[in-house]
């Protein structure tokens, strides 16, 4: 069923829908808008446990202690996936696995005067927003009412809340699909297009109908850990 997801209708569930800004940025006035117009969602990295031989482990051993594939994704404010890119090794910079997205032929496209929101890891270029290096920056160390102190911390604070739309599908899948948690002993390509496949079926769900996993804003920001 997965690998017939991943070859028939990938590509008819996983695009980006609108290039218009979504309502969670021009419903907020004074805190998102119009400081974020133009941004169509966010992007980020993240592992995937992988099953490869031992030669080529330590290739696939990277922030994590066992294999893993680096899968960069991007996704929307509705949480659904616009583009994933699988089967990066864990030990390759995400800046690294950026960019052979976006010289990909069919890789990752970024409209004209659009952008993603990304954390800060990337560096900043046309299309790709990342927060001020050395600020404050992640929900946790503004909880407790602590407030930002300057203009560059109200900006990464703002962005941070923008963000974790991409840490809350990553989240969402990972709950949603167990398979992503193991290390399946499987061809490597054929962990690639499980992956690829777990997101497709993930904006099938979100496209007809309501779904116990997806967290809402609020929710998400109580799981938070304290600082």
């Amino acid at each position: 069923m997965l690998f017939w997801i991943h070859v028939s209708i990938s590509k008819e569930l996983i695009y980006l829908r609108s290039t218009e800004t979504h309502p969670k940025i021009t419903s907020s006035p004074g805190r998102f808008h119009p400081y974020f117009e133009g941004c169509i969602g966010a992007l980020d990295g993240t592992h995937v446990p992988v099953c490869v031989p031992a030669h080529m482990q330590n290739r696939f051993r990277g922030r994590k202690s066992s294999p893993t594939q680096n899968v960069l994704a991007a996704v929307d404010f509705d949480l659904r996936f616009i583009y994933v890119l699988a089967g990066w090794e864990g030990s390759a910079h995400d800046s690294h696995v950026l960019q052979d997205a976006l010289s990909r032929p069919s890789g990752l496209k970024i409209p004209e005067g659009k952008f993603f929101l990304a954390d800060a890891g990337y560096a900043a270029r046309p299309g790709i927003l990342p927060p001020y290096r050395g600020v404050r920056y992640h929900l946790k160390e503004y909880k407790d009412a602590r407030q930002p102190e300057n203009d560059k911390e109200l900006f990464n604070l703002r962005h941070s809340s923008c963000r974790t739309t991409i840490e809350r599908a990553f989240g969402t899948l990972k709950n949603r699909f167990n398979i992503l948690k193991s290390q399946p002993n499987l061809p490597l390509k054929t962990q690639v297009k499980i992956v690829i496949a777990c997101c497709a079926l993930h904006n099938w769900i979100l496209d007809n109908g309501d779904d116990e996993y997806v967290y809402d804003d609020a929710s998400w920001y109580r799981t938070l850990p304290r600082s």
